[in-house]
């Protein structure tokens, strides 16, 4: 295992890019000590933990022809465009079971990246159990506006990427001096700002937390700012990025299994692509990042 961090961003449907990139690393042995997941890529670390191979691309197209696991009919019936009962319940326990005592052996730390729609800041919640913290999951990957906001314990909460879509900071900040970041959108990628009937659907939907609204007007602006800070990292060594090469046909919720197919194996070759790199950057330099991380704690 690598005492590294390991960070995923979202992207709805185009996760699967993520998917095929963690398999890669299941088939190289490739571990790392902290993974940080965000929405889609909350969601796809689950597999890749209990070392489940194309487990997350399956439960992401198996199910797509059923109406009962994403679409406009959930989304009316139940308030989330991803039915939960199907995604977090049905699925992982009876039709895809997930593999729980693989996941228990895990010896490093993971964490659902979360926003708190009442302070309007990510919060970073540590996934020990799946069963009990599955709600931290789905809260994850819980998008403004299409889903419901989900409660744990006494606080509110959705869709991490609208706080932190991209937690190379907070890897940094908790002392992981190596870092692989993977991301969904493509090289040159920036993000536009928010579109204006979107946000008055926004503000008029969480007129209770205006801080939501507040997130969302300048998603843009944090969003482009994190990109920057994520090429500085990786030029100082901090960061080893993985992400498409090209922009994909793939939508946010897509539901072509071909595009998806071809998505995440377009992220397997990828990681292939970067393999001796990644893991001369992971292995380059091992005794003086561990005096070094000894000097800062």
């Amino acid at each position: 295992m690598y005492q590294a961090g390991l960070v995923l961003e979202g992207g709805g449907m185009k996760g699967v890019y993520t998917a095929g990139v963690l398999d890669f690393f299941l088939d190289k042995g490739i571990e790392f000590s902290n993974i940080y997941g965000v929405s889609a890529g909350a969601c796809h670390m689950c597999s890749y933990v209990s070392k489940q191979r194309r487990r997350a691309l399956e439960v992401n197209i198996d199910y797509l022809d059923t109406g009962k696991y994403m679409g406009v009919k959930s989304l009316l019936t139940t308030g989330d465009i991803f039915n939960v009962q199907t995604a977090y319940h049905l699925v992982p326990d009876y039709l895809h079971p997930y593999d729980h005592e693989t996941f228990r052996k895990y010896q490093g730390r993971m964490y659902a990246v979360v926003t708190n729609i009442v302070t309007g800041r990510p919060e970073y919640l540590r996934i020990r159990d799946m069963k009990k913290d599955i709600d931290a999951i789905r809260a994850s990957a819980s998008l403004p506006l299409v889903s419901r906001n989900v409660k744990i314990g006494k606080k509110l909460y959705l869709d991490g990427g609208i706080s932190d879509a991209i937690p190379l900071q907070k890897s940094i900040m908790d002392g992981n001096l190596k870092n692989v970041v993977i991301m969904t959108k493509e090289v040159g990628f920036e993000r536009k700002p928010t579109s204006a009937a979107q946000l008055g659907l926004i503000k008029l939907r969480y007129a209770k937390y205006p801080k939501v609204y507040e997130l969302m007007a300048g998603r843009h602006i944090n969003y482009n700012e994190t990109l920057e800070y994520i090429e500085r990292q990786r030029e100082n060594g901090q960061a080893f990025v993985i992400r498409p090469l090209q922009k994909s046909d793939v939508g946010r919720i897509e539901k072509d299994t071909v595009k998806l197919v071809a998505l995440y194996e377009e992220g397997y070759r990828d990681a292939e692509a970067n393999y001796e790199a990644l893991l001369n950057y992971l292995e380059s330099g091992l005794e003086t990042d561990h005096e070094e991380l000894a000097e800062n704690l």
